[in-house]
């Protein structure tokens, strides 16, 4: 069933964005937020250094593609081109129809709502055609934004999760 959903990702599209696989022409955009320590503060991924670390996720992400795996859908504006971020379904057990979902924006378009479209987009999609009833998603309690996110999206709060996931070793001494 996963790789039937899949196997070819499709484009969706909203009023402001296109949701459609990441290429390694993003990969300077990519590079432009995944840099950013604001950005990389609440992700599961170290904040990049080089372009190599990012061309190693995209590398990843095509991969995923080919194989007809989950792999995130990259968020582009429509009036620019400009690649900004992800949206994807970062687990799906089609056995108990349920996913969670995860996001990450670049800085300069936070607070806009995009991240809200980006979700509302693959929440429908996952909704009617991957035959979903239920769509989590988790944060850090530190998080407020994302966690703003999930209350636009209709997301009732249902509690914390400690040690739930490991998502980085902490730099500080």
């Amino acid at each position: 069933m996963v790789q039937d959903i899949y196997k070819d990702i499709p484009s969706l599209e909203t009023e402001r964005i296109k949701l459609r696989k990441i290429t390694m022409d993003d990969l300077e955009d990519m590079f432009e937020y995944g840099s950013d320590e604001e950005v990389s503060k609440y992700v599961t991924w170290d904040r990049h250094k080089t372009t190599n670390d990012k061309k190693g996720f995209i590398e990843f992400v095509i991969d995923r593609y080919e194989k007809g795996e989950i792999a995130p859908w990259g968020i582009e504006l429509k009036e620019n081109g400009k690649f900004i971020g992800t949206v994807d379904f970062v687990s799906w057990s089609p056995y108990h129809n349920n996913a969670e979902i995860g996001y990450v924006l670049s800085k300069p378009y936070w607070g806009k709502g995009i991240t809200t479209e980006a979700a509302n987009e693959i929440i429908r999609f996952g909704f009617e055609t991957m035959d979903l009833v239920r769509i989590q998603a988790r944060c850090f309690m530190e998080n407020i934004g994302s966690e703003r996110v999930m209350e636009k999206l209709g997301m009732t709060y249902e509690g914390v999760i400690r040690k739930g996931m490991f998502a980085k070793k902490s730099t500080e001494t």
